[in-house]
Order: C-alpha cells, then sequence, then structure tokens
C-alpha cells in the first residue's frame, strides 16, 4: 500500500455527531460512527455507509423498525452468552473475561496436544479448547489463544537489504528476479557484506490476466507463493525432461526476454516469463517423481490439505473458465458444491500440476532461507505480508464465508489524499473469525513463517481495525471496523515465536491511539523512515537521535517512496510533475522539497555525517549525501536497518508512484544505476559505488545511539 505522508497542521475542532440507535447499533458490532482524522476533528460516518457496512456483517438496520429489532436482538443475546468465541491467554495467564462467570461454573481445557484441564491457568502456547457449564446450565465452547507475553527482541543489531525480487535480474534469470537469484543475494549478502537480512515484497500468488495485475499487494492467495518465481533448472527433475530440444528453445527464448529488459530498455513482463516457463515446467512435471521426492510430495499434501486443494482447484477452473470466480458457471463458484467436487475430478491433472508448482516453490523458498542462514545471517528472509487479496482469486473464492460481501478496504481522507484511498481488497469479517478462532489468519501466519526469519505486515493497523467501503462508493462513504485486537495480536504472537521470526509493522501514515504502544509492548517492531521522522509535536524540525525508537526497521525510503537519490536531487517533484499528480504549483512543491532536504542535510552536517568515505572521497556530492543519510540511521537507536538495494547504486525511480496505473511503470522496473541503466545482480556484487556504501554501514555498526523514546507523530 501507499505509504502516507504525516498530517499536516491541525484543523479547528469539529462536535461529535449525536448518537442515534442507528450509531449504537453500528458501535455494538464494532463498526465505528465517526473518524477522527486528527484529535481535534470528529468525521460522521454516513447512514448510508452504516447500514451498508451492517449489511455486510449480516445485520439488517434498512429502516427504524430493523434497527430497532437488531439492538433488541444483541441485548438478548448478549445476556444469554456466557463468553464470547475466542478468549486470549497472555504468558499462561487466565483471561480476565473469565472471572466474570457465575460462581460454580466448571471449567474444562482442552490443549493442542488433547491434554485434559480443569484450569485455564499456566496453560502451554498453542490454540486450545475451552468449555465452560454455568450453574443455570448455559454452556460455551471457546477457543482460547494462548500466547507468549511478548516476541523476543531481535539476536544483536543487524542492517540488511531490502529490495523488489522481480527487479533484480541475474544472468540467469529469465526476465525477472527469481527464488534462485534471491538465494544468490543472500548468500553474498550474508557472507561477503556481513547483512543480517534480506526484505522481498510480498511473493503471493498472483491473478493470471491479460495483462497479470503486476503489484505483489493485490493477490490470489497470500497463503501460497508465485511460481513464476521458480527457478526452472534448480528443479530436481529438470535435468531428466525427455524433450531437450523444446528446452533449449525454452532457454533461448528466456534469453532474449531477459536481454530485452536488462539491454534493450524493456519492462519487465511477468506474463511473457509465466509463459516461459509454464511450458518449462509442464515438460519438467512429465518426469516420474523418484521414491523419496514423491514421499516428500505426499507429505507437502497431507499437510496443507484442504487449503491446498483449494487453491488448486480454483488454478485448475481459472485456466477453462477465466480468473474471475464470480463470472464461472453457477455451480462451480461454491467451494463445497457437488458441482465443484466432480469438476475437480475431471480436472484432477491440472489441479496436481498447481498442487506441484505449490510444491516445488515451496522448496525453493526454503533453500533460499538455508542459503541465508549458512551465510551467517541473524534474521535471514523477511517476507511482506499484503493487507489482502484480490476479490476475483483463489482466496476470495475458497474462503467466501470469511468475506465481507460488497465490501472493499481503503483509507479514509486525510491531509495526504483529500478523497481516500479504495485498495480494491475485500476484508475479513471480524465475527466470522472470532467464530473459528481466527484458523485463516492461523494457517496464513504458519504458512508464511514457514521460512522466513521474520515477517513485515503492511498496514499493521489492519490488526486493530480497516476502512470498508460499500463497492460503487467514493472512499468518504465508508467507516472504520474493528477487529479484535487482543485475540489478532496474540495470534500474531504465538505463531512468530513458534516459527522463531520477528515481526515488523508497517505503521506509517494515520496510526489510530495506543496503537504503536500496544505493537511495541507485544515485541512488534514498527517503521521509520527517515524523511517522515520530525518532531511534529514541536517545532517540525528533524527528529534528533536520541529521541529515535530502538524498536523498528529504520530506513531511507521504501518501495512506495522516492528513491533517495531523487529525493536528494529534487527528481521526484518533476516525476510527479510530469505525470499531473502535484497538488501544489510545481514552484511550491519544488520549494518544499528543497527546504525539507536542506533542513535533513543541515543536521547530517552539523553531526559530522557528511563527509568523504575512509579510504577515500565518494565520486559525487550525491553519493556522499546517500552516505551520510546511511551514517545517521546506523546512529540511531533503530534494532534492524535496511538499505534500499537500489539507492547503493544510485536509482532514481521509484517501484511503484501511488496514484498511477497505466502512467507509470510500476512493478515492472528493474534494479538500474544512476543513469537508468539496469544493474544485475554479478554488476551490483562488483558495483564500487555498493560497496562504498556498504563500508559505511559497517563502519558505523555498533556505533547506534542510546535506545530512543516512540517518536512524536502528526495528528
Amino acid at each position: 500500500m501507499a505509504s502516507r505522508e504525516p498530517a499536516g497542521p491541525p484543523r479547528p475542532p469539529s462536535e461529535p455527531a449525536p448518537r442515534t440507535p442507528l450509531s449504537r447499533l453500528a458501535e455494538l458490532h464494532g463498526v465505528a460512527a465517526s473518524y477522527s482524522p486528527s484529535p481535534d476533528r470528529t468525521v460522521a460516518a454516513t447512514d448510508a455507509a452504516l447500514v451498508a457496512i451492517l449489511a455486510a456483517l449480516g445485520v439488517d438496520a434498512s429502516t427504524p423498525d430493523a434497527v430497532r429489532a437488531a439492538l433488541a436482538l444483541h441485548e438478548a443475546e448478549t445476556a444469554a452468552r456466557l463468553l464470547p468465541p475466542t478468549l486470549v491467554s497472555w504468558d499462561g495467564h487466565a483471561p480476565a473475561a473469565l472471572a466474570g462467570l457465575p460462581d460454580g461454573t466448571l471449567l474444562r481445557v482442552t490443549t493442542e496436544r488433547g491434554e485434559a484441564r480443569a484450569s485455564a491457568d499456566r496453560l502451554p502456547p498453542g490454540v486450545h479448547a475451552l468449555h465452560a457449564t454455568a450453574p443455570d446450565g448455559r454452556t460455551a465452547d471457546v477457543h482460547l489463544v494462548a500466547a507468549p507475553a511478548r516476541l523476543p527482541a531481535p539476536p544483536g543489531r543487524a542492517y540488511g537489504l531490502l529490495v523488489q525480487l522481480y527487479s533484480l535480474l541475474s544472468r540467469r534469470s529469465w526476465g525477472m528476479g527469481d527464488l534462485g537469484d534471491l538465494g544468490e543475494l543472500t548468500a553474498w549478502a550474508g557472507r561477503a557484506l556481513g547483512a543480517g537480512f534480506v526484505q522481498v515484497n510480498p511473493l503471493h500468488a498472483a491473478v493470471p490476466g491479460d495483462p497479470t495485475d503486476p503489484s505483489p499487494y493485490r493477490p490470489s492467495s497470500r497463503r501460497y507463493p508465485d511460481p513464476v518465481h521458480l527457478r526452472v533448472e534448480d528443479i530436481p527433475e529438470y535435468p531428466y525432461a525427455e524433450d531437450r530440444d523444446q528446452l533449449r528453445a525454452v532457454l533461448e527464448r528466456a534469453e532474449r526476454l531477459r536481454e530485452s529488459v536488462l539491454r534493450k530498455g524493456a519492462l519487465i513482463d511477468r506474463d511473457a516469463v509465466w509463459d516461459l516457463k509454464r511450458e518449462a515446467l509442464e515438460a519438467v512435471r512429465a518426469v516420474p517423481l523418484g521414491p523419496g521426492r514423491q514421499a516428500a510430495y505426499a507429505d507437502f499434501l497431507a499437510a496443507e490439505g484442504q487449503a491446498l486443494e483449494d487453491h488448486a482447484t480454483w488454478c485448475a477452473f481459472a485456466e477453462a473458465h477465466g480468473s474471475d470466480w464470480r463470472s464461472w458457471p453457477a455451480g462451480l463458484r461454491d467451494p463445497r458444491s457437488s458441482e465443484t467436487a466432480r469438476a475437480r475430478g475431471e480436472l484432477m491433472d491440472r489441479v496436481d500440476f498447481h498442487s506441484r508448482l505449490a510444491w516445488l516453490t515451496d522448496a525453493q523458498l526454503a533453500a533460499a532461507q538455508r542459503s541465508a542462514r549458512d551465510a551467517g545471517m541473524s534474521v535471514g528472509l523477511v517476507h511482506d505480508l499484503a493487507v489482502g487479496v484480490h476479490p476475483d482469486g483463489a482466496d476470495a473464492w475458497a474462503q467466501q464465508e470469511y468475506f465481507a460481501a460488497g465490501m472493499s478496504v481503503g483509507a479514509p481522507p486525510d491531509a495526504f489524499n483529500a478523497r481516500g484511498q479504495d485498495w480494491g481488497l475485500p476484508p475479513w469479517r471480524p465475527d466470522r473469525l472470532a467464530a473459528s478462532g481466527y484458523a485463516p489468519y492461523r494457517h496464513l501466519l504458519r504458512a508464511l513463517l514457514r521460512h522466513a526469519g521474520a515477517l513485515r505486515i503492511d498496514h499493521v493497523m489492519g490488526l486493530f481495525r480497516l476502512w470498508w467501503i460499500p463497492q460503487g462508493q467514493p472512499p468518504t462513504e465508508g467507516s472504520y471496523v474493528r477487529h479484535d485486537a487482543e485475540a489478532m495480536l496474540a495470534i500474531l504472537v504465538l505463531e512468530a515465536s513458534r516459527a522463531g521470526a520477528l515481526v515488523i509493522g508497517e505503521d506509517l501514515g494515520t496510526v489510530g491511539p495506543g496503537v504503536r504502544e500496544r505493537l511495541q509492548e507485544r515485541g512488534v517492531l514498527g517503521t521509520s523512515v527517515l524523511w517522515f521522522e520530525r518532531d511534529w509535536e514541536g517545532d517540525g524540525a528533524p527528529l534528533p537521535l536520541d529521541r529515535w525508537r530502538a524498536d523498528c526497521l529504520a530506513t531511507a525510503t521504501t518501495h512506495d517512496l522516492p528513491s533517495t537519490a531523487a529525493r536528494l536531487t529534487g527528481e521526484h517533484v518533476e516525476l510527479r510533475d510530469r505525470l499531473g499528480l502535484l497538488t501544489r504549483p510545481l514552484g511550491e512543491e519544488r520549494a518544499a522539497a528543497a527546504a525539507d532536504t536542506r533542513e535533513w542535510l543541515a543536521l547530517l552536517s552539523r553531526l559530522g555525517l557528511l563527509r568523504g568515505r575512509d579510504g577515500g572521497a565518494p565520486s559525487s556530492a550525491e553519493e556522499a549525501e546517500i552516505q551520510a543519510v546511511h551514517r545517521f540511521l546506523m546512529r540511531t537507536p533503530a534494532r534492524l536497518i535496511g538499505v534500499w538495494l537500489p539507492d547503493a547504486v544510485g536509482d532514481r525511480r521509484p517501484q511503484n508512484l501511488p496514484g498511477t496505473w497505466d502512467e507509470y511503470p510500476n512493478w515492472r522496473l528493474p534494479v538500474a544505476d544512476a543513469e537508468g541503466r539496469p544493474v544485475t545482480l554479478e554488476e551490483l556484487a562488483a558495483s564500487p559505488r555498493l560497496h562504498a556504501l556498504v563500508d559505511v554501514v559497517r563502519a558505523e555498526s555498533g556505533r547506534a545511539g542510546p535506545p530512543g523514546n516512540p517518536p512524536r507523530r502528526a495528528p
């Protein structure tokens, strides 16, 4: 999602909206009747938005009589309910809700391992089953999430590289970066550069199309990776494929595709890459698996179960009927229908093909993480979890009961975007998640953490609430819908602890009160981008080193923001002007950007960080400034410091420019140098400019200031 800059000056206070029966009903179901874009301003949700959102939650509020009936029903259900469907136990302590049970209530807990207990105290970590029987005969069956108090801190201080994998081509890539390249990158960065991690974009499976949506943040499935990332030659069966002439021809076409990107200025074409890989994978799949490989594949199928069968079935149906499941024959729109079961049987060969691809991709992800740890990385791979999924895709089809029909998530209007944002992603229903013990969420996290040293969660505020927009309406016609943040956090901490992984929350932009504090309490690291770190409650000056928070990943930029070189030179303003994205006259935007840069450079100069590299001066003032920015980041108390890999070679272009579609080649650019020439992984490894920047970072390791306070943000 687009990172949003801190909000501007406070606006005059507004009066809170009067409480009505409709707004009271909405609040009872976790729907906010109003929101505050700043502490001194409240905006009421429209009645139409509340009615539509409640309908998506199964609550009829279409008339005053319906509202009264819904309120009465909620009151009756609350009085009859003994316990909510999911409870949380932190660090072995019994949930507070149990203290409110009637005297004489009997409890029975069945742990994940099948052990029976009569108390909810000192439970082992896991998701357990609790049965309660009250003296008046009421009963409750509850999912009890027992989680450690917090995630452990990172194992020492580390720096790492941030890169969009598709953009990192090597001499062996087929037109875009792949998991073989990722393994090479982690081995080199760990062994030669001393890096502790490599963070990549979401590798989730995409929705096929014509063309496929290139954004990694609108996937078909978040649980399964995209086989377009496979290194075909690394599959053990590849050398034994019979039609060598066919594979030789595919490799020749792949070489031409790679060279068109690296040498002829072509954009990364995911669809062209997939066409080639699919042809090769069909040939490789014809090779029988050996006994050991067959046993491993059978174990994978058994472990993944229904989820993988659903995913592979959607892929097979999409080949036959197109990728929008809502346009399929009526019987196939229901993943549990007899028609779907019959069609799956008829297409079992294709279902097996896509299941096999999931297995192969999982194996190469595991190899990339092993490569990172073998290279000495303290963390290894940092995977990225997108906010949601494409409404046409596999997850939306297979998990229909968990998604709110007719809704999309986004962001409300704020100082950065007066119209708000609609991301086109259907939200999970909080009530259905809670009733299931958050099963889809648990399984998703488990899958992503399996081969990760850390997980970055895009728009981590979504664990607390999301902005729902009725489809067909502008983002202004939405409202926030609340999740049970305790349960969402407990499951996150539980699954990450089991995997031995860190969690990094992308908490840029507008953040609700107390959110950062609750995340920090549970050991979830935040994200701090240098240009946004200012004293927003004071004079707005760049935040001093000792005011930076320690529990964060600190970076100079992200995939949604200008590269450091572009920001220092002001080229990002010129780009936005060419595309008609400026909200102020060009002169004003130039002046504001230049003033912002001057303030930071002045601070870097006062701290003695803007200087030549030890052993030789940088080749340009711009390179010296980029080095100074990273010296500053290394002097902060941040536990993790990320170097945007394109910054290391002076790349000018953002990977994604929010607010554009066809106007800018989002998600299709290879890493390039300051002149715009694509740079291969092999050339990166030999780049004097990259090594000069890494030398600066490594020289500053261990020189962080004292732990900082949580930064104060603009409202």
